[in-house]
């Protein structure tokens, strides 16, 4: 009779790009079977949070190839993409779901999304590993070069240029300006910025334009219209990250007022600001629209 695992993983990375490590949990009806961990070198959160699943279920299948296995993790991104529900857009994102798919017959796996004070267990051998721990090592995997493989094709690559808006009146006090209802406009140094940028961009030979319609960005790509001639097409998937309750409030004030979150928004990309999304949720906003 096949037998029946629980895997609890995790990962972190201290810079997200930075230092990452994971940690995973087994268990079987409650009892302890293995704590994995290790540390991946220079990765992301989403990295290191798929490293530790693949390094779960690889453990697993050692185990018993016919398990049945629930997956439990905090990271809603990993267990909506592993679950199916969510499209996988990066390249590197696609490939690690293939490895932890190929790990263990995906047809003997469930995933579920728990709070993250329900996954300390796997986040603290995460830490352990970033802290100079290791137990578990598995073979290196050999890292896909996708932009060789790109060039080595025949595809056409589209060029996308992304331009950074003009200066707004909560530009200089760095305070952080989303998607809420302040929505300035650009100050006088923003518009002439956006009339030099329209005019290096003009020499680019672009053939869409396309802005969020926030009054900055209007602003700044209808300078862009008129120095190229095309029209500017609004669309809400680029609309900039939402920061909820802290938009308008500058960063020193968020981060005496509220250090514990500011600190969980720096360290992770799945993290919220209160009212706001992650980047992980603008991420795959962003994914879709570059898509469509």
């Amino acid at each position: 009779m096949a037998r029946a695992f629980r895997l609890t993983a995790d990962g972190g990375s201290r810079g997200n790009p930075g230092p990452a490590g994971y940690g995973a949990v087994v268990t079987e009806n409650g009892k302890i079977i293995a704590e994995l961990f290790d540390v991946i070198g220079i990765a992301t959160n989403n990295v290191a949070e798929y490293s530790g699943l693949l390094a779960g279920l690889i453990h697993i299948h050692t185990l018993d190839a016919e398990a049945t296995i629930e997956v439990a993790m905090d990271s809603k991104l990993v267990v909506e993409q592993m679950s199916g529900r969510w499209q996988i857009k990066h390249a590197d994102m696609r490939d690690l779901a293939k490895q932890c798919r190929g790990a263990h017959n995906p047809a003997l796996v469930n995933y579920k999304w728990i709070p993250r004070d329900e996954n300390s267990h796997a986040d603290r051998l995460a830490n352990k590993a970033l802290d100079g721990g290791a137990l578990h090592k598995p073979a290196p995997v050999m890292q896909q070069n996708f932009l060789t493989d790109r060039l080595r094709s025949d595809e056409v690559p589209t060029m996308i240029y992304f331009v950074r808006h003009g200066e707004t009146i909560l530009t200089p006090s760095r305070k952080f300006s989303g998607t809420g209802a302040l929505d300035p406009e650009l100050t006088a140094d923003g518009l002439a910025q956006a009339e030099l940028v329209a005019k290096e961009v003009a020499k680019l030979d672009v053939d869409v334009i396309i802005a969020s319609p926030l009054k900055r960005t209007k602003q700044t790509a209808e300078a862009i219209s008129r120095a190229t001639g095309i029209a500017v097409n609004l669309d809400e998937s680029w609309y900039e990250l939402s920061f909820g309750e802290w938009d308008g409030r500058s960063i020193e004030e968020v981060r005496s007022e509220s250090p514990d979150e500011y600190q969980a928004w720096i360290n992770s990309s799945s993290y919220a600001p209160p009212g706001g999304e992650s980047y992980d949720e603008a991420g795959i906003r962003v994914d879709d629209a570059l898509e469509a």
